[in-house]
């Protein structure tokens, strides 16, 4: 079991568009998480595995192994039951976006992806926590 030792939270992108895959890449290390990248449900699945991610952004149109399929396989890994799994799709009022649902997706953000919502959901499922803050000095 393989875990980063980065200082904020592991967000895995599964994308297998590049412009969108990098651009949620970068705001996500801008806001200061470690992010990891998978082109296809097979290499999620794979990579959920071996790294462990905080939360799983997943799209649901994906080669070689779809996302609903990518999700239901990586709830099966039992270290991976209660980690949060975003579905990323262009059709959310669809049945597709049910379906996620129903195999272990728990949100979904739509297609274009709204920054601000990204970040609503970011707040709710990684909460930020704070240091405490210094104790006064007494005198």
């Amino acid at each position: 079991m393989e875990k980063s030792h980065d200082p904020g939270p592991t967000i895995m992108v599964v994308e297998d568009y590049e412009d969108t895959r990098l651009l949620l890449k970068q705001v996500l290390e801008t806001k200061g998480y470690s992010v990891l990248e998978a082109i296809n449900g097979q290499q999620a699945v794979e990579l959920a595995q071996r790294k462990h991610p905080d939360l799983i952004l997943m799209d649901l149109d994906l080669p070689i192994l779809d996302g609903i399929e990518a999700t239901q396989r990586i709830r099966r890994q039992a270290e991976m039951e209660q980690v949060p799994i975003l579905a990323v799709t262009a059709y959310p009022m669809s049945f597709t976006h049910v379906k996620a649902f129903a195999k272990g997706c728990d949100e979904y953000l739509a297609k274009p992806i709204d920054l601000a919502r990204l970040d609503e959901l970011l707040n709710q499922y990684l909460p930020i926590t704070q240091p405490p803050s210094p104790a006064p000095k007494s005198r």
